[in-house]
């Protein structure tokens, strides 16, 4: 059987006010979804065109990896004539999506409560650094919410500084948080027939993705977390390095030939104590009662992985991975980001692909990790500046070409 050809929010309408990269991530997942997504900038445009450029007078990867499948019209809403034509976009659209400082949108004279006046159904979303509180007008960044929200005093090493993670959780996680109220919102509203805010906070989403070292520091009331390999506990969850933090204790281990990201990381479970302890070379550790049991090996996990890497550094990552894989022990090389963008089998997955540009020529970008049956993605370039001005201008608002000329000659759009 043939599957639809439709998408699943095909039909959708967003309003995109986003820019740089939390609010961009989930507008552009929703234009995966098949939504329709305007990006609505300012005649000077989104600032990330023009931020980290690797080509001069060109969008930069930074704006063209997070605003795929997305068309763009520019507005400068300051204007009255600027007021009235968002005004006509609010009232055309399903969703209104934006990241500007709080209170930016009501001073632009665009409370919820107006909006609600111009679009009933309208699902109206924000994503702000902090919540309502003493943080409220804090300026957020990605690593400002990590720093609040638990990731940061909970990742690195004992004896080292509090550290950033290479992922955005900031940014981008919030922007899949924002998409999950936002579908929810949207789902709600065929009930109700009304649209509703939805409000999601930078700091609050990586509070999320932090919730088991909250566990871990309710546990500590408890004693010492002992599948932590950390000697000494106060009464805050400490950086433990590597160590999972989980109920089955993982490393990453040196490999050969030592490079940055020669390393493999392996989870120990009760059941692969025995084959680890031949592949080492150490079988009698299997039934050793100082190391055959967890419990026994909970107090030593530094010694444990210590043996582990004294076999794993003489054999490159790939021969080490595959000899883990034979006995079925939990593990995973340290990818590099070449060999992520070089590897098949995201390639094949769709993960890493090559995107045709009209300026650049092509690059690549990171696919939809959403994968539906009946709403599969094709990734399409980002728009440029203004490129649908007189698509949605007069082709959809039924402006005249007149007016728009105008309109451009008075910094309208």
């Amino acid at each position: 059987m043939t599957a639809p050809s439709t998408k699943a929010l095909e039909g959708i309408r967003v309003l995109d006010m986003t820019h740089v990269q939390s609010g961009p991530s989930a507008t552009q997942l929703l234009a995966w979804l098949g939504a329709d997504v305007v990006k609505l900038e300012a005649p000077t445009g989104d600032i990330t065109r023009k931020q980290l450029r690797d080509l001069p007078d060109v969008d930069s990867l930074y704006f063209t990896m997070l605003n795929c499948n997305k068309r763009s019209i520019t507005l400068n809403t300051k204007t009255e004539r600027g007021k009235e034509i968002l005004t006509e976009l609010i009232r055309r659209s399903d969703v209104m999506v934006e990241n500007f400082g709080p209170g930016a949108v009501d001073r632009m004279g665009f409370t919820w409560d107006r909006i609600q006046e111009i679009n009933p159904r309208i699902v109206y979303a924000s994503i702000k650094g902090f919540g309502e509180g003493p943080y409220t007008k804090f300026k957020a960044y990605e690593v400002v919410a990590q720093a609040m929200g638990g990731s940061m005093s909970t990742t690195g090493f004992e004896d080292g500084p509090p550290l950033a993670t290479g992922a955005q959780i900031g940014d981008s996680g919030t922007g899949v948080h924002a998409v999950a109220g936002i579908l929810a919102a949207l789902f709600q509203r065929e009930n109700t027939g009304r649209g509703q805010r939805v409000n999601v906070a930078m700091q609050h989403a990586v509070l999320n993705l932090c919730r088991v070292k909250l566990r871990d520091q309710q546990r500590l009331a408890h004693g010492p977390l002992r599948e932590y390999p950390n000697d000494d506990f106060g009464t805050e969850v400490p950086r433990s390095g590597n160590a999972s933090g989980g109920g089955q204790p993982g490393w990453a281990v040196k490999c050969a030939p030592g490079g940055p990201n020669d390393y493999v990381y392996v989870i120990v479970q009760p059941v692969g104590w025995q084959p680890i302890s031949e592949l080492i070379g150490r079988p009698e550790l299997a039934e050793d009662p100082e190391w055959a049991t967890p419990e026994a090996r909970l107090p030593k996990l530094n010694k444990m992985f210590q043996l582990i890497e004294e076999w794993s550094s003489t054999l490159p990552k790939w021969e080490v991975l595959e000899r883990l894989n034979a006995h079925n022990i939990p593990c995973g090389p340290i990818l590099s980001t070449r060999e992520i963008i070089e590897d098949r089998s995201l390639v094949a997955n769709e993960m890493v692909v090559t995107v045709p540009h009209p300026q650049r020529g092509e690059f690549v970008t990171v696919g939809s990790p959403l994968k539906l049956s009946d709403s599969p993605v094709e990734v399409t370039g980002s728009p440029l500046l203004g490129e649908h001005n007189e698509e949605v201008y007069v082709g959809e608002l039924g402006l005249g070409d007149e007016e728009v000329r105008l309109l451009k000659s008075n910094g309208v759009i």
